[in-house]
Formats: C-alpha cells, sequence, structure tokens
C-alpha cells in the first residue's frame, strides 16, 4: 500500500540577536580601514589591494537584504575578529544546532498536534555540521526523543527540500510513519565577513517541517503531490574547509577559500534559467500549468533572483502574495529560507489551492515539492 505523505506542521527558530545593514556596514568599514592602514606600504607599492568600503545602498540594491538574526553579532561587528564568538561546549550538552533545531522542531510538533516519541525519523539537512560524527540529527533525535533512526544530509542551500523528498518516499514506501526534517542553519560561522562582495548575505535559524501519512493527520495539512530534485556540478558556490585541512602544506592558514566563496554573477546567469526550467518541468510533469499555482515558496538567497524565477515560472511579474519574500528580514539562510517563507506564508491558502516549495544552490542543487492544502 503506498501513504501519501503529508506536511502537517512547520518551526521557525529566530536567534534574539539581529544585526541591521547600518550596523554591518559600520563594523566593516571600521575592519577596512584599520587593514588598509595596516597595510599602506605594500598598497601603495601595488602588492596589496586597498579595501573599499561598504555601504546599506549597495547591500539592499545588490541583495533586497535590510538585517540578518544571528546567534552572536558581538564577534561579527568587532573589527578586530569578524566571525562569531561562541562559548565552548562540553560532549554532555546539546550542540548549538541541536539547541537551535530542537526548538524549532517542538514548534512542528505542537503544530500538529504530536510528541518526540511519534516521530521515527529525522533528518538533520543544512550547509555545514558542527562536527562530522556522531551525527547532529541521532542527537537531535535523543533531545527530541524521537524513535527509530536519523542521519544527516548536505546538499547546501537544497538541503531541506533534498530532505523532504526523502522523507516523503520513505512515508510512501512504508518504511517510516512519520518524520522531522530540521534544518539548521547558523550560516554566520562559515561566512566571510571581511568580504565587501558577500559580507552581508546570510542569517543564522533554524526551521523543521514535520511529514507524515495524510491519513494520520489531525488537522490542516499540505499532500505532498511530488518532488523534484536535481544536481549538476559547479565550483561557483564553494567551501574548502574540512577535516582533512590539517594534512596539507598551508591548510592551516587564514585561508580566504575555507570560507563561503562564490563567484555570484555567474551563479545569477546559470542558476536562475536552471531553477526556472526544473519548476516548470516538474509542473509540466504533473500535469499541473503554472497559473493553476496559488504560491511559489522559493530559496530567499536574493530578492532579483526570485523575480527573475517568478517570471518565467508564471509567465507575468508575481504578485507579493504570491511569491512571498523573507530575506529582508532574514537575509540568506541557505536551506531554511523556503521552509521559513512556507511557515510564514501559507495558513491563508485554501481547500484543495496548489503551491511550490523551491530551494537551490550550491552544487549547483535544485529541489521542487508541489503540495496541496486540506483543511
Amino acid at each position: 500500500m503506498t501513504h501519501i505523505p503529508a506536511i502537517t506542521g512547520t518551526g521557525v527558530f529566530t536567534p534574539s540577536q539581529t544585526i541591521t545593514n547600518a550596523e554591518l556596514v559600520a563594523a566593516f568599514n571600521a575592519y577596512a580601514e584599520r587593514f588598509n592602514a595596516e597595510n599602506a606600504e605594500a598598497i601603495a607599492a601595488g602588492e596589496v589591494e586597498a579595501k573599499a568600503p561598504s555601504s546599506e545602498e549597495f547591500i539592499v540594491k545588490a541583495s533586497g537584504i535590510e538585517q540578518r538574526y544571528v546567534m552572536d553579532k558581538s564577534g561579527v561587528l568587532d573589527p578586530a575578529r569578524m566571525y562569531p564568538a561562541l562559548r565552548q561546549r562540553s560532549d554532555d550538552e546539546p550542540g548549538i544546532m541541536t539547541e537551535m533545531g530542537a526548538d524549532a522542531a517542538r514548534k512542528a510538533l505542537a503544530r500538529a498536534g504530536r510528541e518526540g516519541h511519534d516521530v521515527d525519523l529525522v533528518i538533520c539537512a543544512a550547509s555545514n555540521m558542527e562536527r562530522a560524527y556522531p551525527a547532529v540529527a541521532i542527537e537531535l533525535q535523543k533531545e527530541l526523543g524521537c524513535t527509530g533512526f536519523a542521519f544527516d544530509m548536505n546538499v547546501a542551500c537544497s538541503s531541506a527540500t533534498f530532505g523532504i523528498q526523502a522523507a516523503a518516499d520513505m512515508i510512501r514506501a512504508g518504511s517510516v510513519r512519520r518524520a522531522l526534517v530540521i534544518d539548521p542553519e547558523i550560516c554566520s560561522g562559515h561566512l566571510e565577513w571581511r568580504d565587501r562582495d558577500c559580507h552581508f548575505i546570510f542569517g543564522d535559524v533554524a526551521t523543521a517541517t514535520l511529514i507524515e501519512r495524510a491519513d494520520d493527520a489531525k488537522g490542516a495539512r499540505f499532500d505532498i503531490l511530488s518532488t523534484r530534485c536535481a544536481t549538476e556540478f559547479s565550483n561557483n558556490i564553494r567551501n574548502n574547509n574540512g577535516f582533512l585541512r590539517r594534512s596539507r602544506p598551508d591548510g592551516v592558514a587564514d585561508r580566504r577559500d575555507m570560507q563561503f566563496m562564490q563567484n555570484g554573477r555567474k551563479v545569477f546567469k546559470e542558476v536562475v534559467p536552471m531553477v526556472g526550467q526544473h519548476i516548470l518541468d516538474h509542473l509540466a510533469a504533473e500535469g499541473v500549468e503554472p497559473e493553476a499555482l496559488k504560491r511559489l515558496w522559493l530559496h530567499q538567497a536574493n530578492k532579483s533572483m526570485n523575480d527573475f524565477i517568478g517570471r518565467k515560472v508564471l509567465g507575468r511579474p508575481p504578485e507579493p502574495e504570491e511569491q512571498p519574500n523573507i530575506l529582508q528580514d532574514y537575509a540568506n539562510t541557505s536551506s531554511a529560507g523556503s521552509i521559513i517563507a512556507f511557515s510564514k506564508h501559507s495558513d491563508d491558502l485554501g481547500e484543495g489551492d496548489l503551491g511550490l516549495i523551491c530551494s537551490f544552490g550550491a552544487g549547483y542543487s535544485v529541489g521542487s515539492v508541489l503540495v496541496q492544502r486540506h483543511l
């Protein structure tokens, strides 16, 4: 027997600290001035390139971002540091990703009228894990009191939709009854805050999506009608950090490629048409006309990217309510962005309404989830 998987609850953990564009620009410009002063002779000799200042106008024009939430702003805004200052945790207490993810998961469970012991699969899907092992997902399983099994998944910004597909497939097959896909994204840890071209992009957050058999749902739900994932290798978004770092000649040096890197122009040029076509192909395979979609919940990386994708899919500029954006408040939160948009902008849909969740990013990778509302 094939079971229909349904999203019955979502949750969002939002850190208490925010960094406005004004705060970010002030810290970055202080760092740039400090760098230029310390390297004045090398800059004058043409050996080192001077750091150009950032501005609030540049950030909003480039991304549409106005602020971001972070787990620690003190370290990020310290011109002598420019990365988070997080306390060392003992192995006997929950890790920071577990703390964030468990909060989001409990909210998702509460919305669905469930408890941790009702869940028999936990997938922790995120761009970076705070350690190689034991899996963060297994720590979340323990923290939440879930049964069954758990594993980590990393497909960068597409991790949430890839996780939803994996969970939905297992529910269809009958190997699990109920699953949590948890996306704890502490992007402030892998962002290079000292790079003017990207220092404004990311924020921290955690999301959780509860998926169970539609027949088991206690209230309103979104049936997962279909999922589709695709990958295509590209070096245009990359992070070279990893456990082999110490084994290489300059692996422990403060190298730029050990943090988030991207060739933004190439990413925009290549990813936007890839995602638009992916969505259109997915809809066509399911016999759904684009105009039948009541809502697109897209990955929240860049407003211009989303505007282009929405226009390609719908054949016209999308109305704000058709394609809600949250990145002005949250910035890019990697895999969590589309789930934040879904969680905050889905309760108003009516019986039978169709929508599509889509995330995309490094890999390249793109995942889409076609859902239908039932009350």
